[in-house]
């Protein structure tokens, strides 16, 4: 998405921070792809037992994924915006 603002050296949060911020969305990527491995399990499940996916989780594997590129999008300073919990979860897919 283009209308976030890229990473610059006159950013309102220090360079310090950023990582600080960082970090901790390292860390969130990587519960949040456990998340996404066993969201993956269950839907097939359903898929399987059921004939057809679970609505629910359709919708939230969808904000789940545009999470994933909210977060890949500010690690690699794509954008200036931290993902959620520092923003709203995003309700799109």
């Amino acid at each position: 998405m283009m209308s976030q603002q890229p990473y610059t050296a006159s950013g309102n949060r220090s360079l310090w921070m950023r990582a600080l911020f960082m970090l901790l969305m390292v860390m969130a990527y990587q519960l949040s792809v456990t998340l996404l491995f066993f969201l993956a399990l269950i839907q097939f499940a359903f898929a399987l037992f059921a004939d057809a996916p679970n609505a629910r989780l359709t919708a939230f594997g969808q904000s789940l994924g545009s999470y994933l590129r909210q977060v890949v999008q500010f690690l690699t300073f794509a954008s200036e915006q931290a993902p959620f919990p520092f923003a709203d979860w995003p309700s799109d897919g």
